[in-house]
Formats: structure tokens, C-alpha cells, sequence
């Protein structure tokens, strides 16, 4: 399968089981009595933060496997370590705005939490390959 297609594949499947699991949690806000509007945008802005953060590693390390594919291991390695930098750089200066702009802390922040599960989930229910 074409690299680009599965990096849009996987994450569509992360961006899946965000909206799933930030609906949900804003459902458990309001069931709990304490929606509000910041929590909605700090939900909606941690999930987008932790799609774009998904993509953006996935697109690294398909370019690094390419890269390692022919013959430059110690660039794709550098490409990878580069990255994991400036996108949490990146996630924490988004993080530091959306609390700024008054979103919900912990609405803001548990969709980042979301991500690891959802990929376990994933991974426990994707077929296995007959070799």
C-alpha cells in the first residue's frame, strides 16, 4: 500500500476515535453539571492538536522509513528526532494559546491522554496479515 495511504488511513482512525472519546468526555462535563462553552472549545482544540500532532509524526516517519529504505538510516533518524522536537514545541505553545484564550484546562489536555488507547484499540482489533 502507498505510504501516503496508509499515513491518511491511520490517521483517520486517530482522528476517529478522538471525536469519539472528546464527545464522550464532554458528555460526562455536562452530565457532571460543569459545561460550558470553554470546555467545548478546549475539548475541540485538544483534539485538534493531538490530530495534527499524530499526522505530522506519521508523515515524519513514513519520509524517515523512505529515506532508510535507501541507504540514509542516519538521516531518517535525524529527521524523526528533529521532529518529535519542534512538534512538542509546537503542542505546547497551541497547549499555552488555547489556555490563554480561557479553554477549559482539563478539557484541553485530556484529549492528548486519548491518542495511546485509541492506537491500542486499533492495533487489538486491525486483521492480522496471513503470510
Amino acid at each position: 500500500m502507498d505510504s501516503r495511504k496508509i499515513v491518511l488511513q491511520e490517521t483517520g482512525i486517530v482522528a476517529i476515535g478522538e471525536l469519539i472519546c472528546t464527545g464522550a468526555m464532554v458528555g460526562v462535563f455536562a452530565a457532571l453539571g460543569y459545561f460550558a462553552m470553554n470546555v467545548l472549545w478546549g475539548a475541540l482544540f485538544g483534539c485538534l492538536v493531538t490530530i495534527a500532532n499524530y499526522f505530522f509524526m506519521a508523515v515524519v516517519v513514513s519520509l524517515a522509513a523512505d529515506k532508510a529504505q535507501a541507504g540514509d538510516v542516519q538521516q531518517g533518524q535525524k529527521m524523526v528526532r528533529l521532529s518529535s522536537t519542534v512538534r512538542l514545541l509546537a503542542m505546547a505553545v497551541a497547549l499555552f494559546v488555547g489556555i490563554k484564550l480561557g479553554a477549559n484546562v482539563l478539557a484541553l489536555l485530556l484529549p492528548l491522554v486519548f491518542e495511546r488507547p485509541i492506537l491500542m484499540l486499533a492495533e487489538f482489533f486491525r486483521k492480522k496479515e496471513v503470510a
